[in-house]
């Protein structure tokens, strides 16, 4: 059983969840809901031990007895330090360093930079080979197990994370939003793996959103700004989602922005011939020939693992293999004599592991701040008219509120807010934005897609929009690239 009495949780100077009473009993399966910032994941992180009450009362199992899924590497210091940096992934040398999938569903690390292998004394495997090939097999990763985690593509890492967890054999199993990130079909396989986890005892606690509940869970608790709105029993009953806004971009700032458009001597942003990737003989990226045009709005899609990542990493010049491959960036043949950040500034970028590479305790006008250098942190002094553009778009976000937060004080949706305010800063030629709206409840992504439709058709900008779910996709958007394994399986005007 888990009982709070009275609890209160409290970081940095912030009290996050107030006044928390609430009771998991044998054979309840939970889910908890609510808006950005509504505590959802401090909740988590107490049954998890990460966090402890500040008042109040708490009885939890043994932290033995609870798998707490991790949403990214930091769940463990040597995979971490393994990461590190974002373009890793695509550099095969330096992806090797990464420990493999088996290796750490085995928790079997060596440490980062080992020469003699003989002098790491590890521990012995903690499963046999058949409890991880079944385990990996209902989550469809047993491809993946002698694959460098640092090359898994962010679905293929949750999905990773979750059978880590699993493999424990829990009293409950801990998930924070696990079908984020997730294409359709592995959404699917995972609402029939919980159903089926739960059938075994072990009991369910996640946070997910109202049209991603397993029907193995049988009760909801719903927070909002740190306190328990209502707790309710099957049938749930949610409140209507609220719509947009009509005008969601100041008047004041899309005129500023008229009046300094982005560069646009370009026909082209992207136009590749013939595009392949093999990493290790397989091939990722196959025979890839794709234009997309200035004022172009696309839409990116294609199942976890078909080659989303690689294909963008070509377009932001993060691929060493864009060197052998022929295609041009904004009418430049890529590797004609142009830099690196001549590409990037005329990008703006959000990816769903950005924030992985920043320094965790860094300030969000400062996180902000760096999108003006395509830096992963601000090194630099800002001048008068960089210090107001920084807070125009924090106004813009409307998270001007959280300007001298540390990252790490911030909910996993307001982190997504804050690199988004990033990838906008600059006021790019090109925004690609790679799955934006993970971690965004509806009504914040409702917000930002329209917002992006009115950015993107005020300014006639050049959009590539990368995600899993039709309904996040800006109404502007009137082109389809659809990958399948490393292939192009659909290219022209499609409405969502």
């Amino acid at each position: 059983m888990i009982q709070l009495d009275k609890v209160f949780i409290q970081k940095g100077d912030r009290m996050v969840l107030h006044d928390i009473s609430w009771r998991v009993a044998a054979n309840e399966n939970w889910v908890i809901a609510g808006g950005n910032g509504a505590g959802k994941s401090t909740l988590l992180e107490v049954l998890a031990g990460k966090v402890f009450p500040f008042k109040g009362h708490a009885v939890i199992p043994h932290y033995s007895n609870i798998a707490f899924v991790a949403r990214d590497y930091s769940f463990n210091r040597i995979v971490q330090s393994a990461t590190l940096y974002y373009q890793q992934r695509f550099n095969s040398i330096d992806a090797e360093i990464a420990p493999t999938v088996i290796e750490i569903l085995q928790n079997r690390i060596k440490p980062v930079g080992t020469v003699n292998e003989a002098s790491v004394q590890l521990p012995p495997p903690e499963f046999t080979y058949e409890e991880i090939t079944h385990t990996a097999g209902l989550l469809n990763i047993n491809h993946l197990l002698n694959r460098s985690i640092a090359t898994l593509s962010n679905g293929e890492t949750r999905r990773t994370l979750i059978v880590l967890a699993l493999l424990k054999k829990p009293q409950y199993l801990v998930l924070d939003n696990p079908f984020v990130g997730l294409d359709i079909e592995s959404r699917k396989i995972l609402h029939e793996v919980l159903n089926q986890i739960a059938q075994t005892g072990i009991q369910l606690i996640l946070v997910s959103s109202a049209k991603e509940i397993p029907d193995c869970i049988t009760h909801l608790l719903e927070l909002n700004e740190g306190t328990i709105v209502r707790s309710q029993k099957r049938p749930f009953v949610f409140q209507a989602a609220g719509k947009g806004s009509g005008q969601l971009l100041y008047p004041a700032m899309l005129e500023k922005l008229k009046q300094h458009p982005p560069e646009s001597n370009f026909e082209y942003a992207v136009n590749m011939r013939n595009i392949t990737v093999v990493y290790k003989e397989k091939c990722v990226v196959d025979n890839v020939s794709w234009k997309v045009k200035k004022g172009d709005k696309w839409a990116l899609m294609g199942h976890n693992g078909s080659g989303k990542s690689t294909l963008l990493s070509l377009i932001t010049a993060d691929n060493p293999q864009g060197y052998q491959n022929d295609y041009d960036l904004f009418d430049i043949k890529r590797g004609s004599g142009e830099s690196i950040w001549d590409i990037k500034k005329r990008i703006g970028y959000v990816s769903p592991e950005l924030h992985l590479y920043f320094n965790r305790h860094a300030e969000v006008w400062k996180a902000v701040a760096s999108g003006l250098f395509d830096s992963a942190g601000l090194f630099k002094k800002l001048s008068p008219e960089e210090q107001t553009l920084v807070e125009e778009y924090m106004v813009l976000l409307q998270i001007q509120h959280l300007a001298h937060r540390k990252i790490t004080q911030l909910s996993s949706g307001e982190q997504r807010q804050v690199f988004l305010a990033r990838a906008l800063v600059k006021n790019p030629s090109l925004l690609l934005l790679d799955e934006p709206c993970q971690g965004l409840d509806y009504n914040h992504m409702v917000g930002f897609r329209d917002m992006v439709n009115e950015l993107v058709q005020e300014l006639d900008k050049t959009l590539i929009y990368v995600t899993h779910y039709t309904d996040e996709v800006p109404a502007c958007v009137d082109k389809v690239i659809r990958l399948d394994n490393g292939k192009a399986v659909e290219i022209g005007a499609v409405k969502f």
